[in-house]
């Protein structure tokens, strides 16, 4: 039964597989939780759906490596982030700025619904309401009988 439990536990705990390799860490402890924190927000560029402290990609590897650098010459996170920006753009954050060059990233997702719900809103008004059920005239009447004596072609 405590077997299971183990198993079980293991399972359902979500494990987080770090790719930070231990002969990357920093002896400091405070830089190196420094490090981790500026890793987590950056994007790994071959990823690039993931933190680079969570790929395994060899560039991610050199950020990372090339943030614990930086941080031990005295680098604040700020001064880290943005030597990262001025060599790979924007992108390389997991949380671009909010400024005219990432309006559409920001905005594009919004906007794109809103146009999306007033094309059907539109698209809704042109329809015509109902189609208006009259009768038969008789010269269509007299055709649909022919049709079904046989007398008549389509």
């Amino acid at each position: 039964m405590k077997a299971l439990r183990l198993l079980l536990l293991l399972i359902l705990l979500p494990l987080n597989a770090l790719a930070v390799q231990p002969d990357e860490m920093l002896a400091d402890p405070a830089l190196e939780l420094r490090a981790r924190e500026i890793s987590r927000n950056l994007r790994c560029v071959v990823c690039q759906n993931q933190s680079i402290d969570d790929s395994d990609a060899p560039l991610a590897r050199d950020l990372r490596l090339l943030v614990r650098e930086r941080l031990s010459k005295g680098d604040s996170d700020a001064q880290v982030y943005d030597f990262l920006v001025a060599r790979y753009g924007d992108f390389v954050l997991l949380r671009p700025p909010v400024k005219p060059s990432t309006w559409l990233l920001w905005f594009g997702p919004a906007a794109l619904l809103v146009v999306g719900a007033i094309a059907i809103v539109f698209w809704f008004r042109r329809r015509p309401a109902a189609i208006e059920d009259k009768p038969m005239s008789e010269e269509e009447r007299a055709r649909i009988a022919r049709l079904l004596d046989g007398e008549g072609s389509a």
